[in-house]
């Protein structure tokens, strides 16, 4: 399979890439074949959509049998970021997980969790997810916060780090409550909070499923300045949420990194080889995840895209090398050949030549350059 490398604002994006394993096509050669390992993936809760990002991978990387990925339901990034650092160490089977980047930032600005940066690395950025603000009629703008009740999530929750950002961004102080997702949803119903702050893949399942009666609404969210290294504006539509935006209405707000990480145990031998044949897995079969019926976020991902100020994985950056260097020599190989072609028959003659009989062609062009190299 051909490598795509696209340079656009999110970096270098690797669309159809092969690495150190065979591409997806070849995968039922190895049906049935014992796994020879276990990975496990922590996503955040079922509510916030992580849980279907996790199960899509786990699905695909453990498609042709060799490795069995196995997907939990955690309880949000914060709290997969405290359980790869403590439950992978003591050895009871937390090998990945999917945190935010404002998590990683927020521990390693206050070195609760102690250098984290030393400990942990990343794997791939994935997708962003977003910032809801949920409210009730007492609330028009993101201003009317001001002294309200908002509830942030529990304590030391992603989603309360998230809000606490915003909030200090824009000099806006509120009560803070740390309702579960599900149970803030009906104490905004009932009156008893003003606001909900909500992080989580687009479309929360748990927002589209409320009613249009229900009294309640998203409203946009700016963007202040200094938000730059952790978040990114994004926006939302009626499309998104027919219940809770208006028809043509479009919602200003942020979107937050989910990331994929590993610890960066270098002494457990056995960990960095299940990593390993697990970035084999998963990046070189990565485009069959921007297809249905997996979630729309992954046509968003570009795991080759960087996490600023942040080690990624040996393997992972390895497999990307490998897949840069070998796109930038196809492409030469390309040039090459469209030279030989246009040397080989007039200009009209080449462009008339098919799509998949220049494939044909290129194929044989590599397979002479490479027996002419070897004599």
């Amino acid at each position: 399979m051909r490598i795509a490398l696209v340079l656009g604002l999110a970096g270098l994006c690797l669309l159809a890439p092969v690495g150190t394993t065979e591409s997806l096509a070849d995968d039922t050669k190895n049906e049935g074949a014992p796994a020879t390992g276990t990975v496990t993936i922590m996503s955040g809760s079922t509510f916030d959509g992580t849980a279907t990002i996790a199960r899509d991978l786990a699905a695909l990387v453990g498609s042709d049998g060799s490795l069995r990925v196995v997907p939990m339901v955690g309880q949000g990034p914060a709290q997969t970021l405290r359980d790869v650092l403590s439950l992978g160490t003591a050895g009871l089977g937390v090998d990945l997980g999917v945190t935010h980047s404002t998590v990683l930032y927020h521990y390693a600005r206050t070195g609760e969790l102690g250098p984290i940066k030393d400990r942990v690395v990343y794997v791939a950025k994935l997708f962003n997810e977003d910032l809801h603000l949920l409210a009730g009629s007492g609330v028009m703008t993101v201003q009317d916060l001001n002294g309200k009740t908002v509830n942030v999530g529990p304590h030391e929750s992603g989603t309360e780090i998230a809000a606490q950002i915003l909030f200090d961004a824009l000099g806006l102080q509120v009560k803070t409550a740390h309702f579960e997702t599900a149970l803030a949803v009906e104490k905004l119903k009932s009156g008893e909070i003003d606001a909900t702050i909500l992080v989580g893949a687009t479309p929360i399942a748990g927002l589209s499923q409320i009613p249009v009666d229900a009294g309640l609404k998203l409203l946009p969210v700016p963007y202040p300045p200094g938000l730059e290294d952790d978040t990114y504006p994004t926006v939302l539509s009626h499309d998104d949420y027919p219940s809770l935006i208006e028809a043509g209405a479009r919602l200003d707000t942020i979107g937050i990194c989910a990331v994929l990480v590993a610890l960066s145990d270098a002494e457990d031998a056995e960990h960095q080889a299940k990593l390993q044949h697990f970035v084999d897995r998963f990046f070189s079969t990565f485009d069959a995840l921007q297809s249905t019926p997996n979630h729309p976020k992954w046509q968003e991902v570009n795991f080759a895209a960087t996490l600023e100020e942040w080690p990624r994985a040996p393997q992972a950056q390895a497999w990307i090398n490998t897949a840069r260097s070998t796109a930038i020599a196809e492409a030469r190989e390309r040039e090459s050949f469209k030279k030989f072609l246009t040397q080989a028959g007039d200009a009209a003659n080449t462009d008339s030549i098919s799509e998949e009989d220049q494939e044909k062609l290129f194929r044989a062009f590599k397979a002479w350059s490479k027996a002419q190299q070897s004599n």
